[in-house]
């Protein structure tokens, strides 16, 4: 089966206010960042703000940062992410190959750290952020430490600092929008 990569024509609007205070449009264009895994999975940055003070004049565009799966201190980043189905665990696809692949994937957005407890899935990963989730195409399952629930198009997660997993169920990829915010942990 052929697909699309849904990211490519994705469209983004940035506005701003001109020096006597008028609003504008600052930036139109696709998404420019974005860090590819594979030939589906990979982050796509729309924006990130690092909480300073707004300055509303500025043009410069903010997904011009290191790419991590998590905003730095005190900052937010709103992106577009995808992922693809789990390759099939065989005698050229080993468990180890897999875990080795989703390791280095992490490592390479600066994001290794956030890899704790990896048991029960390759990708399980926890960040000090609130993460607000909408799956707009594909299905997919939400892996927690002990429990996993199955997610379908327009479902919304709120994901507050748990360790968790996507996984792909069936052969089309899944496409997520997200709004991460930074956020220290009250407890354990």
């Amino acid at each position: 089966m052929t697909h699309t990569n849904p990211w490519q024509s994705l469209r983004r609007v940035i506005t701003g206010t001109d020096n006597n205070g008028r609003s504008k449009i600052m930036i139109d264009d696709h998404l420019p960042n974005r860090h590819m895994f594979d030939d589906f999975s990979g982050l796509h940055e729309v924006w990130t703000d690092p909480g300073n003070p707004l300055d509303r004049t500025a043009s410069k565009d903010q997904t011009e940062r290191n790419i991590s799966i998590a905003p730095e201190r005190g900052a937010v980043r709103f992106r577009y992410f995808t992922v693809a189905p789990t390759p099939k665990i065989s005698e050229q696809i080993t468990e180890a190959m897999v875990r080795e692949q989703v390791a280095d994937a992490f490592a390479s957005v600066n994001s290794a750290h956030h890899q704790q407890d990896t048991s029960r899935h390759a990708a399980m990963h926890i960040t000090p952020t609130i993460d607000c989730i909408v799956l707009l195409q594909g299905r997919v399952k939400l892996i927690l430490d002990d429990e996993e629930t199955e997610l379908k198009p327009f479902d919304m997660v709120i994901q507050r600092g748990t360790n968790h997993a996507w996984e792909v169920i069936g052969e089309e990829p899944a496409l997520f929008v997200a709004v991460l915010v930074d956020r220290e942990f009250l407890n354990k």
